[in-house]
């Protein structure tokens, strides 16, 4: 079997953390035999390094496949879009942007094909961090026009329906 290239680990965003994490773990076991032991202290500094370089890593890879839209640009497209409020129920019907849907983050495995992949998706969530996981999952799943609105919801400053 042919070796797998380096820019394929590192360019796909699950191994590379793990890659990564493991360099640091290899450093920290080197430093242990050298010096006879290691505190608590290292083991701190590999969990907050692997996790930052885990986050920069997600952060990459998520402004690569959804593109993150001004309310304006949100706004001049939407219309033309499937727009999906990514937040919970409750969270919807306390105010959501005039013609979405609501399909929560939680049902989105289930209630996947209620959205078409031929057409462009609007995402939006209360603060962008759902909308962007949303848009993960849907890449992995062949949905390749994503857009979520920045800022989400709480920046929206446009027509809003909330149910009574």
């Amino acid at each position: 079997m042919p070796p797998i290239p380096l820019k394929r680990i590192l360019g796909n965003p699950f191994t590379a953390p793990i890659l990564s994490y493991t360099i640091i773990l290899v450093v920290v076991a080197k430093l242990e035999r050298s010096t006879g032991n290691v505190s608590p202290l290292y083991f701190m500094l590999v969990a907050i390094a692997g996790f930052l370089i885990y986050s920069i890593i997600m952060w990459f890879y998520q402004r690569r496949i959804v593109k993150t839209l001004s309310e304006e640009e949100f706004r001049a497209g939407y219309r033309k879009a499937q727009l999906i409020d990514v937040r919970e129920a409750n969270e919807f019907n306390a105010g959501h942007i005039l013609g979405s849907r609501n399909i929560p983050l939680s049902q989105m495995k289930t209630r996947m094909k209620e959205i078409r992949p031929d057409l462009p998706v609007y995402l939006y969530c209360q603060s962008g961090m759902r909308s962007g996981r949303a848009a993960q999952f849907l890449y992995r799943r062949g949905y390749k026009n994503l857009s979520q609105l920045e800022g989400g919801f709480k920046k929206w400053s446009g027509k809003v329906k909330a149910k009574k």
